[in-house]
């Protein structure tokens, strides 16, 4: 072994007695002879920083294939070594992760190399997580060495990090390399505070002594409770002493740091809480119990804090020693994560595994992946940079996806798809509904939370369950305003595209004349207030059919120049029987003439499939082909009358608009009916349900070929969420009276 790496193979042996060094060996040859005569800026031979990146993932008990890859992570873009060479040399496995770490080139990419290097790492670790674990110990080594570059350029490095990698860091929960980064970033960017709070660390060289004197309390009393623990003193890192600083003010001895109790057993972290809460004052608002309910990182911990007699506050972390180990490492901990899986499960070209670390794949029963090392929030990462070619827009929403540094789960209460869905701390409805439904969620109406009506901008909590409802409506689409309530880049993106699929629904039109149907220039789902920022489809919590606010009808649509109102067309003769009709022929086969006239159930328009039945008096209904008083009448023993359409392409038909209440929903539905050129032959409105109400309209069409266009303008009037056309339930037959 040279001595060159003899380090890192001592951290190595450390965590893995029995790994085989000799791949070590034969990596570090090829990494130290293809980068010889390359140096640093700092003027160190190159092959120092694949040592050194080596070195931090030894540390942290990275398995021999990862270190393999680490000593080779820039060969393949800074020297003459292909890929294919590492390959045939090492194998598929560590080639793939090589490959990984590997940028793109920025003489074919441009401005967009480093956000597209960045999507390709994300996508490489969507396979294999060791990829970003390789990225993320060459950024820790780049940062600490970063004093050589220009100052601008130390600013931009320190940028990216603080928003891209340390987030990835902490979800990948390797603490040992986000607390760092977190430092290096602090005193490159606020360089100001930073020395104020080294300056504080400094002037307190005695804070350990603190908390070693109520370490040594906490020593004493689990030994007399036959408690088997190790006691430690953590000092905290800079950065954390500095939120600490402005958060509590003045700081004491014991807030330099915390102690750290690590056990054998799960079950001795309770024990160890109960002596603690036994025997100290317990500070019960510091309490957490991440042990029974994980963060999304993995990290296992009890978190509490106790005053001791003479009044010190100390912070406790207790955990188990395996605890310990992945909230350092992490995913690194883990090792390989393709062990235990069949071959077809493995990263395409990956070679089998071989390092004896297990952290096997399994599925739920939902049909969901459980990998310890791809968690949910990598695999909505993964699905929604698909939809966001634009390296702008995925550099943009890259940063604002990892800047949700918390997680939530809901439940779905859909009968026929039950599961759980994942997503950030602060998710609206609207977030669940493009995680559960992807781009059918622009249908989306409104939800249930916890089994009440909820608007779509509801914020979800931890263990809700939602409802999503959806449109039967393929023309629906989402507001813009739903950009306002969408925190998920998944929802984000899709929303931002459907918009701009839709100009003419996204953006409002002058309320001059416009020849185009009313749906084009409505103020219709996708139509918003802008004062209030409200929106439709159930985005208004506190809107009634009631609401007698004098400003209730003004919050209910844009304040724009007022539209005149268009004046209904009165009908000749109102009622449900009279007026004209579409005209119909009946095939009566050498019968005397009758009357042929729509039935009331169903009101037939052309072009509707129909089917006629004599009725008394001789006149002959017209139904739609499925009517359910026509399914009765055959069943009775009605024999069917052939009929058909006649010229006249007017008719009349029953519609029926379902809505959320709210004020002057009655009038906008009675202006966009008028505005299709349709007359209002009869109107029922049934009292609100729910926040729901139903209305049903009986018009005439001078033209049946609108009735799709006149639908589609209803359902276009905010609050509304469905239009049909009626289908009466057929008549229960009478039974027969006694004698």
């Amino acid at each position: 072994m040279p001595d060159a790496i003899g380090h890192v193979a001592e951290a190595h042996r450390a965590h893995h007695p029995e790994a085989d060094l000799t791949v070590l060996r034969r990596a570090y040859v090829l990494a130290e002879s293809s980068h010889r005569g390359q140096f640093r800026k700092s003027g160190e031979p190159y092959i120092t920083h694949p040592l050194a990146v080596t070195l931090i993932l030894a540390e942290l008990g990275a398995e021999t294939t990862t270190l393999t890859a680490s000593l080779l992570h820039d060969t393949v873009e800074d020297t003459d070594v292909t890929l294919d060479q590492v390959r045939r040399e090492f194998g598929a496995e560590v080639a793939y992760l090589v490959d990984g770490v590997t940028k793109v080139e920025k003489i074919d990419y441009g401005a967009a190399a480093e956000p597209e290097t960045f999507r390709k790492m994300l996508v490489a670790t969507g396979n294999d997580v060791r990829v970003m674990s390789i990225k993320l110990a060459d950024r820790l080594h780049n940062m600490r060495t970063l004093g050589v570059m220009r100052p601008e350029k130390q600013a931009r490095i320190a940028r990216v990090t603080r928003d891209v990698l340390i987030p990835l860091a902490e979800r990948l929960g390797v603490q040992a390399l986000k607390t760092e980064l977190e430092d290096l970033v602090f005193a490159i960017l606020h360089p100001e505070e930073y020395e104020t709070t080294r300056a504080l660390i400094a002037g307190n060289p005695h804070a350990p002594d603190a908390l070693g004197a109520v370490a040594e309390q906490v020593e004493a009393v689990l030994r007399e409770a036959g408690i088997g623990a190790e006691v430690l003193v953590r000092p905290r890192h800079f950065v954390s002493v500095h939120r600490v600083r402005l958060k509590r003010g003045e700081l004491r001895g014991c807030d330099f740091g915390r102690l750290l109790v690590l056990v054998a057993e799960d079950a001795d972290c309770y024990g160890v809480l109960g002596e603690l809460h036994t025997c100290f004052t317990p500070v019960i608002s510091e309490f957490k119990d991440f042990i029974a309910a994980p963060k999304f990182n993995l990290y296992q911990s009890l978190h509490t804090a106790v005053a001791a007699p003479d009044g010190a506050v100390a912070e406790v972390l207790i955990r188990t020693h395996r605890m310990h180990k992945v909230a350092e490492a992490g995913v690194v901990a883990l090792g390989n994560p393709h062990v235990g899986q069949e071959p077809a499960e493995q990263p395409e070209g990956a070679a089998p595994a071989a390092s004896p670390v297990s952290s096997a794949s399994l599925v739920s029963e939902d049909g969901e992946r459980v990998d310890p090392t791809r968690p949910g929030w990598l695999s909505r990462l993964l699905d929604w940079q698909q939809s966001a070619p634009d390296p702008d827009t995925f550099w943009t929403s890259l940063r604002a996806d990892l800047a949700e540094d918390d997680e939530i789960t809901v439940f779905r209460a859909d009968g026929s798809a039950p599961g759980t869905i994942s997503l950030p701390a602060g998710a609206s409805c609207i977030d669940a509904a493009y995680a559960q439904h992807g781009e059918a969620a622009h249908a989306c109406l409104g939800a249930r939370v916890n089994g009440r009506l909820a608007p779509l901008s509801t914020v979800l909590g931890d263990g809700d369950t939602v409802q999503l409802l959806l449109a039967q409506d393929p023309v629906s689409g989402p507001s813009p305003e739903w950009l306002d309530h969408a925190r998920t880049p998944a929802a984000r993106i899709a929303i931002t595209g459907w918009l701009r699929d839709h100009p003419e629904d996204a953006e409002p039109t002058d309320p001059g004349p416009d020849p185009r149907p009313t749906a084009s220039r409505s103020t219709g789902p996708r139509a918003t207030d802008p004062r209030s920022g409200s929106r439709s489809n159930g985005l208004r919590p506190d809107a009634r059919a009631t609401d007698a606010r004098p400003d209730a009808q003004a919050d209910a649509r844009p304040r724009s120049r007022p539209e005149p109102r268009p004046e209904p067309r009165p009908a000749a003769d109102r009622r449900p029987g009279a007026g004209p009709h579409a005209e119909f022929h009946a095939d009566l086969d050498g019968e005397q003439p009758a009357a042929v006239r729509p039935a009331g159930c169903c009101t037939p328009v052309p072009p509707d499939e129909i089917t006629g039945f004599r009725v008394r008096g001789g006149s002959v209904t017209v139904h739609r082909s499925g009517c359910a008083s026509a399914d009765a009448m055959r069943r009775i023993g009605r024999a069917p009358v052939a009929v058909r359409w006649g010229d006249t392409a007017q008719g009349r038909v029953t519609l029926v608009a379902e809505s959320f209440g709210r004020p002057g929903l009655l009038a906008d539905l009675t202006e966009a009916i008028a505005t299709a050129g349709a007359e209002v032959v009869s109107a029922t409105v049934e009292p609100p349900s729910e926040q729901r109400v139903r209305h049903t309209y009986t018009l005439h069409l001078p033209d049946a070929a609108g009735l799709p266009a006149l639908m589609r303008a209803m359902r276009d009037v905010p609050g509304v969420y469905d239009v049909s056309r009626a289908r009466h339930r057929a008549s229960p037959r009478p039974r027969p009276r006694r004698s």
